[in-house]
């Protein structure tokens, strides 16, 4: 049943999506950040920002090119318009059958190659499909947390994406509810993937029972994902420092 409900999971993001405008997918979600990034202001200031996407499979879409066309994509391109002046690289770490321990033991060698200074985690499906104990992956969330502090990189967590013919079959709540949690302990930028899809597919935007395979589709999808992740970044980087960082 798990393995049928993750193959369903990445169809709904390879294609099984119609959107009636391209517009309404922007204004489904918020572009918005709860606290600052301040690596990200400053890179922006020294104009070079590196940004490094680690996640599973939906951080890629099926087919040959599917990298070139994915959310992490259009977001670079998204701020590469919003700022022109600043050169922007992102660099995509995809771990389709990762955990979210699995991801945070591979943080360091990332680090020491990317050396960015911003890290989006996508993770939490994973985890649901093979029935991780929350508890074990929030361990991994604050000690991924803690080595990109003390690398001197901002961390956006972005949760699961939302299926309605899977909702049912796998348990995601947990594991959406700790990286709340986690990200406000630790005053980290959540984007509630989740409940962005969640608001599309309610409102109509989004249709995410559709049965078909259709990239061009598909690549809307990740094109909204990708220009709302450029927002929020660009918020975050805005926000002052009075949100500080806690100490532990």
């Amino acid at each position: 049943m798990k393995a049928f409900a993750v193959a369903l999971i990445c169809a709904t993001i390879s294609g099984v999506v119609f959107a009636k405008d391209a517009n309404e997918c922007m204004t489904a979600g918020p572009a918005a950040a709860d606290f600052g990034l301040p690596h990200v202001a400053q890179a922006i200031a020294g104009k070079q920002l590196d940004i490094a996407v680690i996640g599973s499979a939906s951080s890629e879409l099926n087919g040959p090119g599917g990298a070139d066309i994915a959310y992490p994509i259009r977001m670079e391109a998204a701020l590469r318009s919003l700022l022109p002046d600043v050169g922007v690289k992102v660099t995509i770490e995809a771990r389709p059958r990762d955990t979210a321990e699995e991801m945070q033991k591979k943080l360091g060698r990332m680090i020491a190659e990317t050396k960015p200074r911003l890290v989006i985690w996508q993770t939490g499906t994973v985890d649901a499909i093979r029935g991780i104990d929350p508890d074990d992956f929030r361990t991994a969330l604050d000690h991924g947390a803690d080595m990109l502090r003390a690398a001197g990189a901002d961390l956006i967590f972005m949760n699961m994406q939302y299926s309605p013919r899977t909702e049912a079959m796998l348990a995601v709540g947990a594991y959406a509810d700790t990286m709340r949690v986690v990200a406000l302990q630790r005053q980290v930028v959540l984007f509630d993937r989740l409940n962005i899809m969640k608001r599309w597919h309610e409102n109509g935007v989004f249709d995410l029972y559709g049965a078909t395979r259709n990239t061009d589709i598909a690549e809307r999808v990740h094109d909204c994902l990708g220009r709302l992740l450029a927002n929020v970044i660009l918020a975050g980087s805005k926000l002052t420092t009075a949100n500080k960082r806690p100490t532990r």
